[in-house]
């Protein structure tokens, strides 16, 4: 079975073929990371008329590059929830009149469902359930994948989410948009242990998390260096912020795990592509006998195979929509 799916709920346009769910045909991006960078983050009206513009060139590149036509579509699967309102419309609209002029089924697809499914196209073998540690930009979840299209959450943020931390960390740093991928690099030639940050925790949720208080510390560290004409040194505070993050999701995660008895653990989202987050996780996973799947790197970000892979399950599920299909800028996984 062939999907065709769409992804534009952020600032990348994409469309990709992913057949049965497994295997990705084709996988096309158009990014704006360039454009953005001079604002210092995503600007969501820019974002929104960037996807207008790429949409339907990326989804020709996607069939072009599977050699296949639209005859050969079996459905079109698009994400749906949540993103940003306007740039998700765009990806909604246009997958919405493509079903419709090409009668195929059309399949809303949840963003972060996709991220985890980004795991089914790498690693064959893996099936639910599982354990999900699901961190990106905008969120922060450790997720139980009960079934492909099942989900319960054990675990969230209650205010900023890793990804977002990572990101104004490394801008207070002067960092370039995206930053998190910048304070990763710094990080790996620091020393972990040249300053303690906190540790915040969510008294009777053991589960959740709670970043704000750490960006601030690091925010602080920051000012208060500034105010007194010192400089701080960078790699060593990267290293130090990398380090408290990704042991609070690492610690949190394990000890779901612990608590539901599962032996599979997978990573998920654009923060999985953190080099101090995988080789940890790998570590510790490995030390208690837990098998871990992580995303290759060019499948952690935003892309449309993972919507592809998703759209099968949800397909296979029955999730269908009709031409009343609606973005919805925030929604819960379950």
């Amino acid at each position: 079975m062939n999907i065709l799916a769409l992804e534009s709920s952020c600032d990348e346009t994409a469309a990709a073929v992913v057949r049965d769910g497994r295997e990705v045909l084709s996988n096309i991006i158009a990014s704006q990371a360039d454009e953005h960078r001079l604002y210092g983050g995503v600007v969501p009206e820019i974002a929104s008329r960037r996807h207008a513009e790429a949409v339907s060139g990326v989804t020709r590149q996607a069939l072009e590059e599977a050699n296949l036509t639209l005859t050969d579509i079996d459905a079109v699967a698009v994400t749906y929830a949540p993103g940003l309102i306007g740039a998700l419309l765009v990806g909604v609209n246009f997958a919405k009149g493509l079903a419709q002029a090409a009668n195929l089924p059309l399949v809303p697809v949840h963003h972060l469902r996709s991220h985890i499914a980004a795991n089914y196209l790498a690693h064959p073998d893996l099936k639910p359930p599982f354990l999900c540690l699901v961190v990106s930009g905008g969120h922060t979840h450790i997720v139980r994948v009960e079934d492909y299209t099942r989900f319960t959450v054990l675990g969230r943020t209650r205010d900023d989410a890793a990804g977002e931390c990572f990101d104004k960390a490394a801008r207070a740093m002067g960092m370039p948009y995206p930053g998190g991928v910048h304070l990763d690099r710094a990080a790996q030639n620091g020393d972990p242990t040249a300053f303690t940050l906190p540790r915040p925790h969510v008294d009777g949720s053991p589960f959740d998390f709670s970043f704000s208080g750490l960006k601030t510390a690091v925010i602080n560290l920051l000012h208060k260096a500034e105010q007194r004409g010192e400089s701080l040194p960078l790699n060593d505070l990267c290293a130090s912020f990398q380090g408290t993050v990704c042991d609070i999701l690492c610690s949190h995660t394990l000890a779901a795990a612990e608590q539901t008895g599962d032996r599979v653990i997978a990573l998920a989202g654009g923060v999985s592509a953190n080099s101090g987050l995988r080789s940890q996780m790998e570590r510790e996973c490995a030390a208690r006998g837990i098998t871990l799947y992580v995303p290759p790197l060019p499948l952690c970000g935003d892309n449309a195979a993972m919507v592809g892979s998703q759209g099968y399950y949800e397909f296979l599920a029955g999730h269908l929509a009709s031409t009343d299909l609606n973005a919805c800028a925030t929604l819960p996984i379950e």
